[in-house]
């Protein structure tokens, strides 16, 4: 079920929904980094507890960003290497028909694209061959078992990335301490991140961060569909508005 501001059914705020899931957890104070502290209320038995007041206002600031990016249609890549996390972020991301790397971030993946364009390349082709029946034709079944193994590596890697032929224009991160490289990656080409991510993350390299807890399935699925909820609204948007007239004057 889609859940998005205002939402009716539940009739609940956002604040109470977070915090039925759990979403104002965060780690022990000698983990918390200090760029988190301004979106700490408090600590309880040694356990940092996020201010979702806060945490409400940034995932608004975020939401907006994505509303103005579906608006154009702009490609969202989304990431988590994080195991009990990744197949909710690619969940989310089918959701907004969006690429997305949950196995492995294979290092130059953003900043040395035009090699990785090869490696989809190659997988497209792979797959093509494997549909049409060549490889059946064209390879012995030594061969086959070869390219096989080449082609389960080249999904495993680059699957969820097969139709982006550009770098992406921001990027959704969940756990931003955990895939640190990919948020590196994103910054040397002032990629905006986007980051779902808990008290012992450093802020500073996060467009837009969200503090809330990044290690129950239940947090982060609720904050993703925020995301993914928000950009929908603005490509919904974009397809309702009226079409400019452009023809040429006197027409």
């Amino acid at each position: 079920m889609e859940i998005t501001n205002g939402n009716a059914e539940k009739n609940q705020t956002l604040i109470e929904r977070l915090f039925s899931v759990g979403a104002h957890f965060g780690f022990s104070r000698s983990r918390r980094h200090p760029t988190v502290t301004p979106y700490i209320f408090g600590n309880k038995q040694g356990t940092d507890i996020i201010d979702l007041e806060k945490t409400n206002e940034l995932l608004a600031t975020a939401r907006q960003f994505l509303i103005e990016a579906g608006k154009t249609g702009k490609t969202i890549l989304f990431v988590s290497t994080k195991e009990e996390i990744s197949q909710t972020v690619k969940a989310a991301a089918e959701k907004a028909e969006m690429p997305f790397v949950t196995n492995r971030w294979v290092g130059g993946m953003l900043t040395n694209f035009v090699e990785i364009k090869k490696r989809i390349a190659r997988l497209g082709e792979l797959v093509a061959q494997g549909e049409s029946g060549e490889l059946e034709r064209k390879y012995t079944k030594k061969e086959r078992v070869v390219i096989g193994r080449e082609l389960e590596k080249l999904r495993y890697n680059f699957g969820g990335i097969q139709k982006m032929d550009r770098a992406p224009y921001a990027m959704v991160v969940v756990d931003t301490r955990h895939d640190v490289i990919a948020v590196a990656e994103a910054n040397t080409l002032n990629i905006p991140v986007l980051g779902i991510t808990s008290s012992d993350s450093n802020l500073t390299n996060i467009a837009y961060p969200i503090v809330v807890n990044d290690a129950l399935q239940a947090s982060v699925a609720l904050v993703l569909e925020e995301l993914v909820s928000a950009y929908k609204e603005g490509a919904q948007d974009a397809a309702a508005a009226p079409k400019k007239d452009v023809r040429p004057r006197g027409e």
